[in-house]
């Protein structure tokens, strides 16, 4: 479907032209009707997908139309992180160049000068608000923003949110707001607690639901099955083949980022780093650097799996396997964007192995295995089953320490013990009472 085909304002249809947007994307197709026409919304479909584009078009024209308050925030957009608040508001200033509708971010991690801008927008009245749940918590509870006037409550990336506990926020942040608005949910997947954040907050809703639960066909994907000791020694030979650029390495804990990308230095790549601990200066920084290309390789926690929009990264590297089938979508989704190809790179340890067989269930193909380098030893067996098996043996630890079932007698040795732990708990008792009644005295 053409963008001209729907019943869209001057100013929208002259900011597309600009943006070279001419062909509506699947889940553009499929819910931008009905937005328009003000009916609450699920949409289940990936990042990529245009996503973002589905939700502002319908409101941004609403907004052209008029008959919103002036001087009022018209529109609550919650984002997961501050990376995806970023990538929404800049995609807002696209949209908007052409339209007198304002908007503005709200975000931790900032300064006193980014705060005091949040502090303007608010209190001048953007028309679109941007925010992260725990940052808008916080201008709520100080009093800082009216939203008795939103009309448009768009929930973006919403299976993210609760993964990262802001269930509880989100309904705060929803009790706020008028009863008659209209309320957009997007999410990469529908799990239990979704359908329960939807069933509370959005009234009679259509569900879009596009069948994306895979990489996308530009994306070769391989495995190298290894020893944890062997990673380096496989990243190494990997790179003195081809270029280390426009790389991402993924590694499931913020604690192992300095570490890796310490080791990666040695081998003399040029290394970015990003995590939740960087600050909000930092992290921009960093994504400056990598898209400006002073950085070629970046070594990133799931912070960055979702919500950054940079075409032309040419491969990702999950140092670790996710442990979540969808957060493996959404690395290896990081490439092979906008039509382009792409490789998905993972090292699977012996402990990894039966979440790697998951994640190829899930996709519902085999993933290449790849010959580890000479001269770095051999490769583990790929024997998920038995790594299941192992993993699920009870440990024998327990009882050979004395730890017995509930309600199992204990051996003599046992009672033998258990009478002396409670003959010496009840000298320390008798000591303890005595110093009681001497500091009594005293």
């Amino acid at each position: 479907m053409d963008f001209y085909e729907l019943d869209f304002e001057d100013e929208v249809l002259d900011a597309l032209d600009a943006m070279n947007f001419r062909e509506c994307t699947p889940i553009q197709e499929k819910t931008i009707l009905p937005l328009m026409e003000g009916r609450d919304l699920i949409g289940v479909a990936q990042t990529g997908t245009g996503k973002t584009a589905a939700y502002l078009l319908p409101v941004l024209n609403k907004l052209c139309r008029g008959g919103y308050p002036d001087k009022a925030i018209n529109c609550i957009i919650m984002a997961p992180t501050r990376e995806l608040a970023q990538q929404i508001d800049r995609q807002l200033e696209g949209f908007t160049y052409f339209m007198s509708v304002s908007s503005v971010a709200v975000y931790g991690g900032n300064d006193g000068v980014r705060y005091g801008q949040e502090l303007r927008g608010m209190s001048l009245g953007a028309d679109i608000l941007v925010a992260t749940p725990g940052r808008l918590i916080s201008h709520i509870t100080l009093g800082n923003v009216d939203l008795s006037k939103v009309s448009f409550f768009i929930l973006d990336e919403a299976d993210r949110m609760l993964d990262m506990g802001f269930y509880n926020d989100i309904m705060t942040i929803a009790k706020q707001l008028p009863q008659d608005r209209q309320t957009m949910l997007f999410s990469a997947t529908m799990p239990e607690d979704i359908r329960k954040l939807a069933k509370n907050i959005l009234k009679n809703p259509i569900q879009v639901t596009l069948s994306l639960a895979k990489p996308a066909d530009g994306i070769t994907q391989q495995a190298y099955i290894c020893h944890e000791a062997q990673k380096m020694a496989i990243i190494k030979d990997m790179f003195a083949k081809e270029s280390a650029e426009r790389v991402i390495l993924f590694v499931s804990k913020k604690s192992k980022v300095k570490e890796v990308a310490i080791a990666l230095r040695r081998m003399g790549l040029n290394v970015g780093e990003m995590h939740s601990d960087l600050s909000q200066a930092e992290r921009d920084d960093i994504m400056y650097q990598y898209k400006s290309r002073k950085i070629d390789l970046l070594v990133a926690t799931d912070i960055l799996a979702r919500g950054i929009d940079i075409d032309d990264i040419r491969i990702v590297i999950n140092y670790d396997v996710p442990g979540d089938c969808d957060d493996y979508i959404h690395r290896v989704g990081r490439t092979a964007r906008a039509n382009t190809t792409g490789r998905g790179v993972t090292l699977v340890s012996e402990k990894d192995q039966t979440a790697f067989k998951r994640i190829e269930d899930f996709i519902g193909k085999s993933i290449e295995k790849m010959p580890l380098p000479e001269g770095i030893g051999d490769a583990p067996e790929y024997n998920p089953q038995k790594t299941t098996k192992k993993n699920n043996r009870p440990h024998s630890s327990r009882n050979s320490r004395g730890n017995r079932k509930r309600g199992q007698k204990p051996t003599n040795k046992n009672a033998k013990n258990s009478k002396k732990a409670a003959a010496n708990t009840n000298s320390s008792v008798k000591k303890r009472n005595n110093s009681q009644t001497i500091k009594e005295k005293q």
